[in-house]
């Protein structure tokens, strides 16, 4: 780990004791980042949303999460209380989950919501709580905050709720935010939009930004480097810019699977796979 390092993980794994057997849902990943977009894309049940939801160890039995080394800023999260853990997140590391229907309370005003995740860690009174939620929904380009600080979940768009989830787990002003497909569920206009924003308030706190999306384009023109998972494995890492010349057969399968305007194929090509590379061996 180098002084610039935010993040270390090292040979993480996820493991899920079942009755039929172990599941590796997340063999041995590792990787080092500091306070960059870093992209991690793949298709479902690659383990994307596994390995940011093990970062922050939020992994419910029977799933068991070990590591090497798993640091935060030099910190052991492996072998951190369960005390000090519910300290780091939210406050220094935060995550987005994918769709805000499910992430935020239906009996809660979205207001209120975004407060409570301030004043837990600040400890502030109640008045100082809401100037800084209402603060915070203009900040992710809410128009007319006071309004929407009084309404429900079920009240909101799609759009708008991405945006309140983002609010409620910035305002902490945390270092690292773990973003789970936060654009998925959004049409490409509302999309951009959240991108801009998540791009505008990153870059302005000079925050660490783990970005795990299905959508190989996107995550090339919004991060600065791309890890690419198969079967619960790393198995190519790069710059985004340099995305259209990777090597590993899973990628270029990825890449030639998308289909193009400006170069029409029919059929599309599928992917063909290779044992060997859940084995790591390519």
């Amino acid at each position: 780990m180098t002084a610039s390092d935010l993040l270390e993980v090292d040979d993480l794994h996820v493991d899920f004791h079942t009755r039929a057997g172990i599941v590796h849902a997340v063999r041995g990943v590792s990787f080092a980042m500091g306070r960059e977009k870093l992209g991690i894309v793949g298709e479902s049940g690659s383990g994307k949303s596994m390995t940011g939801r093990a970062i922050l160890r939020l992994v419910a039995p029977p799933g068991r999460v070990r590591a090497r080394r798993l640091a935060f800023e030099g910190e052991d999260l492996i072998a951190a209380r369960e005390s000090r853990l519910r300290e780091i997140r939210g406050k220094r590391v935060s995550m987005v989950m994918q769709d805000p229907k499910f992430s935020l309370n239906p009996v809660m005003t979205v207001g209120r919501q975004i407060s409570e995740a301030y004043s837990v860690h600040a400890r502030v009174a109640a008045g100082e709580a809401r100037r800084r939620a209402l603060d915070m929904l203009a900040a992710v380009r809410i128009r007319d905050p006071e309004r929407v600080y009084d309404l429900y979940p079920h009240e909101v768009s799609g759009g708008m709720g991405q945006r309140i989830m983002i609010a409620m787990m910035l305002i902490p002003d945390p270092d690292l935010l773990i973003a789970d497909e936060p654009t998925s569920a959004l049409d490409v206009t509302v999309q951009l939009q959240v991108l801009a924003i998540l791009d505008d308030l990153v870059g302005r706190r000079g925050m660490g930004l783990i970005f795990i999306s299905h959508d190989l384009n996107l995550v090339a023109s919004f991060c600065d480097r791309i890890l690419i998972m198969y079967g619960g494995r790393i198995v190519e890492s790069c710059a985004a810019g340099e995305l259209a010349s990777a090597r590993h057969p899973y990628t270029r399968g990825l890449l030639e699977c998308l289909p193009r305007l400006d170069e029409p194929r029919d059929p599309l090509p599928t992917l063909k796979r290779d044992p060997a590379w859940l084995a790591g061996k390519v």
